[in-house]
Protein backbone atom coordinates (compact mmCIF):
# COMPACT_ATOMS: atom_id res chain seq x y z
CA UNK A 1 0.00 0.00 0.00
CA UNK A 2 1.44 3.56 -0.71
CA UNK A 3 0.31 6.24 1.36
CA UNK A 4 -0.46 9.54 -0.35
CA UNK A 5 1.86 12.40 1.52
CA UNK A 6 -0.82 15.21 2.43
CA UNK A 7 -0.05 18.85 1.96
CA UNK A 8 -0.50 19.52 5.53
CA UNK A 9 3.45 17.82 6.01
CA UNK A 10 4.85 19.49 3.13
CA UNK A 11 3.75 22.71 4.88
CA UNK A 12 4.66 21.47 8.11
CA UNK A 13 8.51 20.76 6.75
CA UNK A 14 8.54 24.11 4.78
CA UNK A 15 7.36 26.29 8.12
CA UNK A 16 10.21 24.43 10.05
CA UNK A 17 12.69 24.88 7.31
CA UNK A 18 11.84 28.79 7.37
CA UNK A 19 11.88 29.02 11.07
CA UNK A 20 15.37 27.76 12.17
CA UNK A 21 17.33 29.29 15.01
CA UNK A 22 19.72 28.67 17.98
CA UNK A 23 19.47 28.49 21.51
CA UNK A 24 21.78 30.47 24.01
CA UNK A 25 23.63 26.98 24.67
CA UNK A 26 23.76 26.16 20.97
CA UNK A 27 20.69 24.01 20.77
CA UNK A 28 18.72 24.42 17.50
CA UNK A 29 15.43 25.61 17.15
CA UNK A 30 12.00 26.29 15.62
CA UNK A 31 10.72 30.00 16.00
CA UNK A 32 7.70 30.61 14.10
CA UNK A 33 6.26 33.97 15.69
CA UNK A 34 7.82 37.68 15.93
CA UNK A 35 9.37 39.27 18.48
CA UNK A 36 6.18 41.66 18.39
CA UNK A 37 3.95 39.15 18.47
CA UNK A 38 5.14 37.66 21.34
CA UNK A 39 5.94 40.98 23.39
CA UNK A 40 1.96 41.60 22.56
CA UNK A 41 1.39 38.37 24.12
CA UNK A 42 3.36 38.71 27.40
CA UNK A 43 1.59 42.40 27.43
CA UNK A 44 -1.98 40.92 27.32
CA UNK A 45 -0.78 37.72 29.54
CA UNK A 46 0.69 39.84 32.01
CA UNK A 47 -2.37 42.48 32.35
CA UNK A 48 -4.56 40.20 32.68
CA UNK A 49 -2.79 38.45 35.80
CA UNK A 50 -2.87 41.80 37.68
CA UNK A 51 -7.20 42.20 37.35
CA UNK A 52 -7.29 38.54 38.37
CA UNK A 53 -4.61 38.45 41.60
CA UNK A 54 -3.54 40.24 44.29
CA UNK A 55 -0.58 42.52 43.93
CA UNK A 56 0.93 43.01 46.87
CA UNK A 57 1.17 46.31 48.44
CA UNK A 58 4.14 46.07 51.00
CA UNK A 59 7.03 48.55 49.67
CA UNK A 60 9.82 46.68 51.86
CA UNK A 61 8.47 43.24 49.77
CA UNK A 62 8.00 44.86 46.64
CA UNK A 63 11.36 46.84 46.57
CA UNK A 64 13.59 43.83 47.92
CA UNK A 65 12.10 42.10 44.66
CA UNK A 66 12.65 44.79 42.38
CA UNK A 67 16.33 45.38 43.31
CA UNK A 68 17.08 41.76 42.92
CA UNK A 69 14.95 41.83 39.63
CA UNK A 70 16.72 44.96 38.45
CA UNK A 71 19.94 43.67 39.16
CA UNK A 72 19.58 40.52 37.05
CA UNK A 73 17.67 42.61 34.31
CA UNK A 74 20.35 45.11 33.54
CA UNK A 75 22.38 41.92 31.85
CA UNK A 76 19.77 41.24 29.44
CA UNK A 77 20.89 41.70 25.69
CA UNK A 78 18.75 44.59 24.25
CA UNK A 79 18.34 42.34 21.78
CA UNK A 80 16.04 40.64 24.15
CA UNK A 81 14.11 43.49 25.21
CA UNK A 82 15.10 47.26 25.45
CA UNK A 83 12.57 48.63 27.40
CA UNK A 84 12.32 49.49 31.48
CA UNK A 85 11.22 45.46 33.00
CA UNK A 86 7.52 45.53 35.20
CA UNK A 87 8.12 43.67 38.28
CA UNK A 88 5.54 42.97 40.16
CA UNK A 89 4.87 40.87 43.74
CA UNK A 90 1.51 38.60 43.60
CA UNK A 91 0.32 38.19 47.05
CA UNK A 92 -0.64 34.75 46.55
CA UNK A 93 0.51 31.29 48.67
CA UNK A 94 2.04 29.63 45.31
CA UNK A 95 6.18 28.94 45.19
CA UNK A 96 6.66 30.38 41.51
CA UNK A 97 7.80 32.99 39.94
CA UNK A 98 7.79 34.01 35.81
CA UNK A 99 8.78 36.07 33.54
CA UNK A 100 6.99 37.12 29.75
CA UNK A 101 8.37 38.22 26.29
CA UNK A 102 7.90 41.91 26.62
CA UNK A 103 10.29 42.64 29.84
CA UNK A 104 7.41 41.65 32.39
CA UNK A 105 8.99 39.15 35.77
CA UNK A 106 5.97 37.90 37.90
CA UNK A 107 6.84 36.93 41.78
CA UNK A 108 4.66 35.19 43.91
CA UNK A 109 4.67 36.35 47.45
CA UNK A 110 5.15 32.04 48.82
CA UNK A 111 8.35 31.77 46.79
CA UNK A 112 9.68 34.32 49.50
CA UNK A 113 9.17 31.39 52.31
CA UNK A 114 11.46 29.26 50.71
CA UNK A 115 14.09 31.29 48.67
CA UNK A 116 16.07 32.11 52.00
CA UNK A 117 17.67 35.39 50.98
CA UNK A 118 18.46 37.45 47.98
CA UNK A 119 20.92 34.74 46.06
CA UNK A 120 18.34 31.77 46.34
CA UNK A 121 15.68 34.58 45.43
CA UNK A 122 18.08 35.29 42.22
CA UNK A 123 18.27 31.98 41.24
CA UNK A 124 14.64 31.54 40.73
CA UNK A 125 14.38 35.41 38.36
CA UNK A 126 17.19 34.22 36.53
CA UNK A 127 15.91 30.94 35.55
CA UNK A 128 12.57 32.29 34.30
CA UNK A 129 14.55 35.60 32.77
CA UNK A 130 16.63 32.74 30.82
CA UNK A 131 12.84 31.43 29.88
CA UNK A 132 12.74 34.13 27.91
CA UNK A 133 16.31 34.97 26.81
CA UNK A 134 16.24 31.49 25.17
CA UNK A 135 12.70 32.45 23.74
CA UNK A 136 11.41 28.85 24.97
CA UNK A 137 7.68 30.58 24.87
CA UNK A 138 7.82 30.82 21.10
CA UNK A 139 9.63 27.33 21.00
CA UNK A 140 6.60 25.78 22.92
CA UNK A 141 4.14 27.92 20.59
CA UNK A 142 6.12 26.99 17.24
CA UNK A 143 6.21 23.42 18.79
CA UNK A 144 2.71 22.87 19.28
CA UNK A 145 1.96 24.26 16.09
CA UNK A 146 3.66 21.92 13.78
CA UNK A 147 2.37 19.00 15.97
CA UNK A 148 -0.94 20.13 15.66
CA UNK A 149 -0.50 20.04 11.86
CA UNK A 150 1.53 16.92 12.00
CA UNK A 151 -0.78 15.21 13.96
CA UNK A 152 -4.15 16.34 11.15
CA UNK A 153 -1.64 15.07 8.64
CA UNK A 154 -1.65 11.69 9.96
CA UNK A 155 -5.13 11.49 10.43
CA UNK A 156 -5.96 13.03 6.54
CA UNK A 157 -3.26 9.46 5.33
CA UNK A 158 -4.56 6.88 7.42
CA UNK A 159 -8.02 8.29 6.39
CA UNK A 160 -7.38 8.70 2.37
CA UNK A 161 -5.79 5.26 2.21
CA UNK A 162 -8.15 3.55 4.26
CA UNK A 163 -6.03 2.42 7.68
CA UNK A 164 -8.39 0.65 9.86
CA UNK A 165 -8.28 1.35 13.51
CA UNK A 166 -7.27 4.84 12.52
CA UNK A 167 -8.77 5.73 16.11
CA UNK A 168 -6.36 4.18 18.41
CA UNK A 169 -3.45 5.12 15.84
CA UNK A 170 -4.09 8.10 16.45
CA UNK A 171 -4.84 8.13 20.19
CA UNK A 172 -1.49 6.21 20.12
CA UNK A 173 0.54 9.05 18.38
CA UNK A 174 -0.86 11.51 20.97
CA UNK A 175 0.34 9.80 23.91
CA UNK A 176 3.40 8.87 22.15
CA UNK A 177 3.98 12.91 21.26
CA UNK A 178 3.33 14.13 25.14
CA UNK A 179 5.33 11.05 26.74
CA UNK A 180 8.26 10.95 23.96
CA UNK A 181 8.54 14.99 22.35
CA UNK A 182 6.63 17.58 24.63
CA UNK A 183 7.42 16.50 28.30
CA UNK A 184 10.79 15.53 27.11
CA UNK A 185 10.86 18.91 25.22
CA UNK A 186 9.71 20.92 28.21
CA UNK A 187 12.74 19.27 30.63
CA UNK A 188 14.80 20.71 28.21
CA UNK A 189 13.96 24.30 28.31
CA UNK A 190 13.96 24.10 32.52
CA UNK A 191 17.71 22.63 32.30
CA UNK A 192 18.43 24.90 29.63
CA UNK A 193 16.91 28.23 31.42
CA UNK A 194 18.59 26.92 34.86
CA UNK A 195 21.98 27.14 32.96
CA UNK A 196 21.22 30.47 31.77
CA UNK A 197 20.36 31.76 34.91
CA UNK A 198 22.94 30.38 36.79
CA UNK A 199 25.43 32.17 34.14
CA UNK A 200 23.22 35.60 34.54
CA UNK A 201 23.50 35.82 38.59
CA UNK A 202 26.55 35.25 38.45
CA UNK A 203 27.76 37.61 36.30
CA UNK A 204 24.77 40.25 38.52
CA UNK A 205 26.91 39.59 41.73
CA UNK A 206 24.73 36.62 43.50
CA UNK A 207 26.37 33.18 44.74
CA UNK A 208 25.85 30.74 42.06
CA UNK A 209 26.61 28.01 44.78
CA UNK A 210 23.07 29.13 46.47
CA UNK A 211 20.83 27.63 43.49
CA UNK A 212 21.77 24.16 44.61
CA UNK A 213 20.63 25.57 47.72
CA UNK A 214 17.40 26.75 46.47
CA UNK A 215 16.65 23.36 44.49
CA UNK A 216 17.04 22.15 48.28
CA UNK A 217 14.78 23.96 50.06
CA UNK A 218 12.61 23.03 46.78
CA UNK A 219 12.42 19.69 47.23
CA UNK A 220 12.28 19.62 50.68
CA UNK A 221 8.89 22.14 50.45
CA UNK A 222 7.60 19.62 47.80
CA UNK A 223 7.18 16.48 50.76
CA UNK A 224 7.97 13.97 47.90
CA UNK A 225 4.36 14.90 45.92
CA UNK A 226 5.66 15.01 42.35
CA UNK A 227 5.11 13.01 39.54
CA UNK A 228 8.09 10.98 38.40
CA UNK A 229 10.78 12.49 36.24
CA UNK A 230 9.43 11.09 32.79
CA UNK A 231 6.45 12.18 33.30
CA UNK A 232 6.92 15.91 34.34
CA UNK A 233 7.36 18.80 32.21
CA UNK A 234 10.38 19.74 35.04
CA UNK A 235 13.61 17.54 36.31
CA UNK A 236 13.29 16.39 39.28
CA UNK A 237 15.31 18.61 42.03
CA UNK A 238 18.43 16.17 41.96
CA UNK A 239 18.51 16.31 38.06
CA UNK A 240 18.69 20.16 38.70
CA UNK A 241 21.09 20.18 41.27
CA UNK A 242 23.49 17.59 39.31
CA UNK A 243 23.00 20.31 36.03
CA UNK A 244 24.11 22.94 38.33
CA UNK A 245 26.83 21.66 39.69
CA UNK A 246 28.49 20.04 36.62
CA UNK A 247 28.77 23.77 35.74
CA UNK A 248 29.23 25.90 38.68
CA UNK A 249 33.14 26.46 38.17
CA UNK A 250 32.31 28.54 34.70
CA UNK A 251 29.68 30.28 37.17
CA UNK A 252 32.11 30.96 40.22
CA UNK A 253 34.66 31.86 37.44
CA UNK A 254 31.73 34.94 36.23
CA UNK A 255 30.68 35.48 39.62
CA UNK A 256 34.47 36.72 40.74
CA UNK A 257 35.48 38.06 38.06
CA UNK A 258 32.72 40.76 38.93
CA UNK A 259 33.41 43.13 41.47
CA UNK A 260 29.44 43.84 41.61
CA UNK A 261 28.08 42.48 44.53
CA UNK A 262 23.88 43.56 45.37
CA UNK A 263 22.32 44.14 49.02
CA UNK A 264 19.01 42.96 48.19
CA UNK A 265 16.48 43.15 51.60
Amino acid sequence: MKLRISTAIVAAVSLTLAACATSPTGRNQVLLFSDQQLNQMGDQAFAGMKEELQVSRKPVQNQYVECVADSLTALVPNTVYSGQWEVVVFDDEQVNAFALPGGKIGVYTGLLDIAENQHQLAAVIGHEIGHVIAEHGNERMSQSTLINMGSQAVGQVLAANEVSQTAPIMAAIGLGLQVGVQLPFSRTHESEADLIGLTLMAQAGFDPRQSVNLWQNMDAASNGQRPPELLSTHPAPDSRIDNLQANMSAALADYNNTSVRPDCR
